[in-house]
């Protein structure tokens, strides 16, 4: 990667790799218990990974999708809807980030774009508004190091991250990770810059989620994770 003064890395978004952690399918949204039951909420999950797959690939600003996880399912699903897959072994979303991150790196990516799996409104506009963001921040920048966060509606959480160089900070997801990707920027003397987009920001976390997102939308997520056979068989260990 190229220096620039004193040989610090510079931002540089010529490859962009996206990377999607997910936690396992059996433990996923347990918070949206009290809205939908173990088969619903399955199904919505699945729903919102292949629908924010399908967007990622769609869009075709990335280099590649990385889906990481442990779950062997969604990895298969992952696959069949056209991603690279890495499984986890042990440890938590950020520990999936990271790992994905020195994936992407050892290939020769020069910017990371980290993406949830739970985005139920994402579309290929959205994407594109994050890009040209991330490119207007870079030339403000003038190629230092740049972090650029959507935050979570909820304004404590991040829904996104584009880091150049991927590694300029260290994930944080989780309580109040807003908060904490602003100062490990901060630290990093990185350029920053917060984009709150109502489609990226939106995510299902809690049954007040589910209530906000239209009945129809929820049905059709629900209805393409219930779709059977597009699994691909997932390599045994």
């Amino acid at each position: 990667m190229d220096g620039g003064r004193g040989g610090a890395p510079r931002a540089d978004l010529s490859q962009l790799h996206a990377v999607v952690p997910l936690r396992s399918l059996e433990g996923g949204k347990t918070r949206l218990g009290a809205a939908l039951d173990a088969e619903e909420r399955e199904d919505l999950i699945v729903g919102m990974l292949r629908h924010v797959l399908g967007t990622l690939l769609a869009w075709g600003g990335a280099a590649e999708v990385l889906v990481v996880s442990p779950d062997r399912a969604l990895l298969s699903i992952a696959s069949a809807a056209g991603a690279r897959t890495l499984r986890q072994d042990a440890g938590d979303l950020n520990d999936a980030i990271r790992l994905g991150r020195d994936d992407v790196m050892a290939g020769g990516a020069t910017a990371l774009l980290v993406l949830p799996g739970d985005l139920p409104l994402l579309e290929r506009e959205a994407l594109e508004r994050l890009r040209e963001a991330a490119d207007a921040a870079l030339a403000a920048g003038g190629g230092a190091p740049l972090v650029v966060i959507v935050p979570a509606d909820a304004r404590s959480g991040t829904n996104a991250l584009v880091l150049s160089p991927p590694d300029v900070i260290e994930p944080a997801f989780g309580h109040d990770s807003l908060r904490a990707h602003l100062e490990a920027a901060r630290a990093a003397n990185a350029s920053v810059l917060l984009v709150e987009d109502p489609v990226v920001g939106f995510d299902l976390d809690t049954p007040a989620d589910v209530e906000r997102l239209q009945p129809a939308r929820l049905a059709e997520l629900q209805a393409i994770g219930a779709m059977p056979g597009l699994e691909a068989a997932w390599p045994a260990p």
